[in-house]
């Protein structure tokens, strides 16, 4: 008889006890290895390209850069691997922020240890593992209005702001746009912040996303 193969697991959390808890949890699985176990989103995305696991357990809310925002640069340079957002929110746009940043799973932080294996099985074999609660959420979301939100290209932004916001899409850190731009770091921060309020985005990567698909040509003629 063949042995499942093993399945490489790391782990995003800030919080010491939660994070062993989660390692011990994974450990129990004879299927599963954890690989690390990191307390913030910049030494995780260093460690993920070193480690190349399949399956994060990400927590939403790090500190610094949001789990959301981590996930979304795993994706972007990995999208091999499997996010799992482990997280105690439930409301609707956090979880539709992890999905759209390219989570393959949600769980709630008081699952059962079963939950936990149960999901990294799951989404190992192609599943969107979710609990209950939040599933039946993520469908009482589709039933709600849609909010309509303003393209990049419809919104009025300064000359400055369009400028920060094509470095950022290249991928430059707030240090490096400043350098670029011969300004301070603390007047790129400013002029972030007034792109997130025009564009309805809490994030670089958002905007980002939002940005370039403005700028993004029609595929077939019209």
């Amino acid at each position: 008889m063949s042995k499942e193969p093993t399945t490489d697991v790391a782990i995003v959390e800030d919080n010491a006890a939660l994070g062993n808890g989660l390692r011990k949890i994974v450990e129990s699985a004879p299927d599963c290895r954890c690989v690390g176990v990191w307390t913030s989103a910049e030494d995780a995305l260093k460690k993920i390209d070193a480690f190349r696991p399949h399956v994060v357990l990400m927590d939403i809310n790090l500190p610094g850069m949001s789990g959301i925002e981590a996930t979304a640069r795993v994706k972007q340079h990995l999208p091999e691997v499997q996010v799992i957002m482990v997280t105690v929110y439930r409301d609707h746009d956090k979880i539709f922020a992890a999905l759209k940043a390219g989570a393959s799973g949600y769980l709630l932080k008081r699952s059962t240890p079963a939950d936990v294996r149960d999901a990294i099985r799951d989404v190992r074999s192609g599943g969107a593992p979710m609990s209950a609660e939040i599933a039946r959420r993520v469908v009482e979301a589709f039933h709600q209005p849609i909010k309509t939100e303003p393209a990049a290209d419809e919104v009025k932004l300064s000359k400055r702001e369009t400028e920060i916001l094509e470095l950022l899409c290249e991928g430059l850190a707030n240090k490096e746009i400043a350098d670029r731009l011969d300004i301070s770091v603390e007047t790129v921060r400013v002029h972030l912040k007034h792109v997130y309020e025009k564009l309805h985005v809490r994030s670089r990567t958002e905007a980002a996303m939002k940005f370039r698909d403005s700028r993004e040509e029609p595929r077939f003629p019209i």
